[in-house]
């Protein structure tokens, strides 16, 4: 369903507004200026000014920043155009630095704290290492570091690249659970047809499905120095509304874009019709399989009809096979299915701290793990309420 009415100058989106966790990519061309492969500072320092807004407003910011090998082929002095994969990683592998750089002292002179992460296909697919990515991303988010999350270029194959930074702010945004995923790039939105070839073309306003319609109005990317273009960033949309993720597309060739954006400015919505813990919920209710039971006593059945987490104080028994990030169902005392959740325990420690407060945790296994045995937020109940 396309809806082609203008979004009204001044007047912010509830998706802008209300959003507490936010995930903004940024684009090559906008961070690289084309002509002399140098940093663009300026524009920089006025991005990360609007973070700093943002993060004074109590909101979550996570940055999906390209540009290292835009950066790295003019320091080695590779020429315009596509690059080998060998070449295109050894620009990266001199252009992180730069761009790692650039990001901590402009983060740094605000008085904030940026980290860099570097993932592969592999980091957000496997299991493991995407249950890795979120609890570093969050531990981090915890402490008020902004993450500047990219492609780790120098070791990523051709078989398992992304190979754009739409798709991986994408899931980067589906690993958080952001309910905003914003990208900055050279166009303000998508259009009926691509911009740069003359046609006659309208802006979409807001797309709430991706059709076959909407995927033929999407042109591959004019810039010589990026590697996406609308195709990636309909593939970006696809991932963010599966997730239950606002997405925008919006310019970024002006200076503080997200007050533009924030304004009611000329972007295009990607409307999700789910937020993304409901999204995450209906996708824990609807598995088949699972690794083990957790059994629990009634003043813990009580506390997960109230919209709790489970603690290992209210456990009573354990039983399965299981790993952390693991699905497992929850029963009552008295056998009753009462739902089903992503443990945050192995099945080994899991018993060790069966029964115990939170308070020990640390000092039964030897670290600071989390104080839910399974967080409300990966928790999928059968019954919703108190009877």
């Amino acid at each position: 369903m396309i809806d082609t009415h203008n979004i009204k100058a001044n007047i912010p989106r509830l998706e802008w507004t209300e959003a507490r966790r936010i995930v903004i990519k940024i684009g090559s061309a906008l961070l690289v200026d084309c002509n002399n492969g140098k940093l663009k500072l300026a524009w920089l320092n006025s991005i990360t000014d609007e973070i700093l807004k943002l993060r004074a407003q109590h909101k979550d910011v996570v940055v999906v920043s390209s540009g290292s090998i835009a950066l790295g082929r003019n320091l080695i002095g590779l020429p315009p155009g596509p690059l080998e994969l060998d070449y295109s990683q050894a620009a990266a592998a001199v252009g992180q630095i730069s761009l790692a750089h650039a990001y901590q002292d402009v983060f740094h002179q605000r008085g904030m704290v940026a980290a860099q992460i570097l993932l592969t296909l592999d980091d957000t697919e496997e299991r493991r290492r995407y249950l890795n990515a979120r609890c570093t991303i969050e531990a981090l988010l915890d402490r008020g570091v902004v993450p500047i999350v990219n492609e780790n270029d120098t070791v990523a194959t051709t078989e398992i690249r992304y190979g754009d930074n739409d798709r991986l702010s994408a899931r980067v945004a589906n690993i958080i659970g952001a309910d905003c995923l914003v990208l900055l790039s050279d166009i303000d939105g998508l259009y009926t047809s691509p911009s740069y070839v003359g046609q006659s073309s309208c802006r979409i306003d807001e797309v709430r499905e991706i059709t076959p319609e909407i995927e033929a109005m999407a042109g591959c990317s004019g810039n010589t120095i990026a590697r996406g273009g609308m195709v990636t960033k309909l593939e970006a949309a696809k991932i963010a509304l599966a997730a239950g993720t606002h997405m925008v597309i919006s310019s970024g060739r002006v200076l503080r874009p997200l007050k533009v954006l924030s304004e009611g400015g000329p972007c295009t919505w990607f409307i999700a019709q789910s937020d993304p813990v409901t999204t995450k919920k209906r996708w824990i209710s609807g598995l088949l399989k699972h690794a083990g039971y957790i059994h629990i006593d009634k003043g813990a059945e009580r506390a997960l009809l109230e919209g709790r987490s489970l603690l290992p104080a209210g456990v009573k028994r354990i039983e399965g096979c299981f790993d952390r990030g693991d699905v497992v169902v929850i029963k009552s005392i008295a056998g009753v299915e009462l739902g089903r959740g992503l443990i945050a325990y192995s099945n080994i420690d899991a018993k060790r701290i069966l029964g115990k407060k939170s308070t020990e945790i640390v000092g039964i296994l030897g670290y600071n793990g989390r104080s839910e045995l399974i967080h409300r937020d990966d928790m999928a109940l059968m019954r919703k309420s108190v009877k």
